[in-house]
């Protein structure tokens, strides 16, 4: 790594600080008010400066998308999950961004969505979903289920010991109904969270 400037170090130390202190880190606008920068553009041009010395990673189109390099706090995400394999085996995984304050849930990972049959809540294709595989899935949550070997995201309407309702948010597709008596149906998280316009 390349050796910083004061300044440089002033403003890597204020992210460091904010990320431990409050769990994410600081907006344009917060480190130009901090070190009273004329405008956020000046703070843009030291966080590049600390990106290209390779201290931190930036994510574009979201004001908090700064992470510390070579840190454990990135997510992954996952593509296109492969038949068979865990939801988080290496092969699914496109690679890891920063983990952003969109949820007051912790976030496993990120799925990348393919298809448009939830658009009437506003999830599109290729957005990516943030997901917590831990929470106790409800009705009326948009849940991550994998039928047999297939991964779908849908909203779950009703669960029983005998029927599993997934509805689709788009009148175009029908609602999915399954025992899981006879398929193999598990639960691999819950939406708490969402991403857009991310290459």
């Amino acid at each position: 790594m390349n050796t910083l400037t004061s300044r440089q170090k002033e403003i890597f130390d204020f992210i460091k600080s904010k990320i431990s202190n409050e769990g994410y880190p600081p907006t344009r606008m917060e480190i130009s008010n901090f070190f009273g920068f004329k405008s956020p553009n000046a703070a843009e041009d030291h966080l590049k400066a600390l990106k290209k010395k390779g201290f931190i990673d930036i994510l574009s189109g979201t004001s908090r998308g700064i992470s510390l390099s070579n840190s454990d706090d990135s997510i992954p995400v996952i593509g296109l999950v492969s038949a068979g394999s865990p939801m988080l085996a290496e092969e699914n995984i496109e690679k890891k961004i920063p983990a952003l304050p969109i949820s007051s849930h912790g976030i496993d990972y990120y799925l990348r969505v393919k298809g448009d049959s939830m658009i009437d809540v506003g999830i599109f294709d290729n957005d990516l979903i943030a997901v917590n595989k831990d929470l106790k899935v409800k009705k009326n949550a948009i849940v991550i289920a994998r039928i047999d070997d297939d991964v779908t995201v849908k909203t779950l309407k009703e669960i029983s010991n005998n029927k599993v309702v997934l509805k689709a948010e788009n009148d175009n597709y029908n609602d999915i109904i399954v025992n899981p008596n006879k398929v193999s149906l598990n639960f691999e998280g819950t939406c708490v969270g969402l991403i857009r316009n991310i290459s």
